[in-house]
């Protein structure tokens, strides 16, 4: 038996919202000129908002209005918060993306070098992680909530962190530990906030989750007794400092690039949306149980310099042919990636919020590619 555990944090969370705003002007640029080229990074610390980055466009963005828009909708609407997206300053320090860049990308390569991974595992239905899956239900369920019920003096800041056992297969079997710290007023007391926290958000939760309740679960609600103080104000916010979170909550590999802020010619972003497309469409078409994707590319180069795949010992048909299987059957230049998923048109700030995998409306959660892999 083994014991692993996943982190998410809630949309109010400083890492999150910094991340929130970077989808937001890459969403923003991109409706106004889809060949837009974005990487826009945010730091959050008490009363400030920064945005810096590198953007070539034709279109125009009220950047300052789009951050605070962005700060507002995530629940920071009063000073008492400790941040208000209506009154804090917003600094911009934004330039052209440089043109030694865009001579490679301009031709059809890749934006940067790096490797990317996707992963898939058929321990759920939406094929990812048990741990990772609850511990974002748990916090998009704690943004519900504070939305539907402001009287209740929740506020926008949270983490949750769940541990699960598995057997000797790779296979999850219960819920062993979940932990949750919600941001709160100060009228409520410790026991209050652990009452809400286990009747409004971990219950219809674990609702969901029955057959991985066998046998007691231990809780940390609030562990260190008193969470006034969140957000901006309690701890600077950064974009890409949650990539784990982003991705599959550290039960497969991680490239090391963030994703939020960058437009699909990074492939940072655009080659791990289709190393998770591929992984899922292998598991889901019964090659393999569990699949992990790498794919490594060179700056201003089109196609991969490597694609690996590893299944675990969970594949039906040998590793090598799926392989095979795959490079027929798809075009893996940034450029095939983009118009295959369509990223182009994809809305990014729903990404930054509960993960970027696992979302059946994101299209490289989509598993049309299934049989044909077969």
């Amino acid at each position: 038996m083994r014991i692993y555990t996943s982190e998410s944090v809630s949309e109010g969370h400083p890492d999150k919202l910094a991340d929130q705003i970077s989808d937001a002007l890459l969403d923003a640029f991109l409706e106004q000129d889809e060949r837009s080229r974005v990487a826009v990074e945010t730091l959050l610390t008490r009363g400030v908002a920064v945005v810096a980055g590198e953007v070539t466009t034709d279109g125009y963005v009220d950047v300052a209005k789009t951050v605070r828009d962005t700060i507002t909708a995530a629940g920071y609407t009063d000073t008492d918060y400790g941040f208000d997206g209506r009154t804090c300053g917003v600094l911009v320090a934004i330039q052209e993306q440089s043109s030694d860049i865009a001579m490679g990308v301009d031709t059809g390569g890749a934006g940067d070098q790096g490797m990317m991974f996707g992963y898939a595992s058929a321990e759920t239905p939406e094929l990812m992680p048990l741990p990772l899956s609850i511990a974002h239900a748990l916090t998009r369920q704690s943004a519900e909530v504070r939305r539907k019920h402001p009287n209740l003096g929740l506020r926008p800041d949270a983490k949750s962190q769940v541990s699960v056992e598995y057997d000797d297969k790779g296979m999850p079997k219960r819920i062993n530990t979940i932990v949750l710290s919600q941001q709160h007023g100060p009228s409520l007391t410790a026991e209050g906030v652990a009452e809400l926290v286990r009747t409004r958000i971990v219950d219809p939760v674990l609702a969901g989750y029955e057959q991985y309740i066998n046998g007691d679960i231990t809780y940390h609600i609030n562990p260190t007794g008193q969470f006034i103080i969140g957000g901006p104000q309690g701890d600077t916010g950064v974009t890409g400092r949650k990539i784990i979170v982003d991705t599959y909550g550290g039960m497969a590999p991680h490239g090391g690039g963030a994703f939020s802020g960058k437009d699909p010619t990074k492939v940072d972003r655009s080659a791990a949306y289709m190393a998770r497309y591929v992984a899922k469409n292998v598991v889901a078409g019964g090659l393999a149980q569990r699949c992990v994707v790498q794919l490594a590319y060179a700056i201003g180069v089109a196609q991969p310099v490597a694609i690996n795949l590893e299944t675990f010992r969970t594949e039906t048909v040998d590793t090598s042919e799926i392989e095979k299987r795959v490079r027929k059957a798809f075009d893996l230049s940034p450029k095939g990636i983009i118009d295959h998923l369509g990223l182009l048109k994809v809305k990014y700030l729903p990404t930054a919020k509960n993960g970027h995998f696992g979302h059946a409306a994101f299209p490289w959660e989509n598993t049309k590619e299934s049989d044909r892999l077969k």
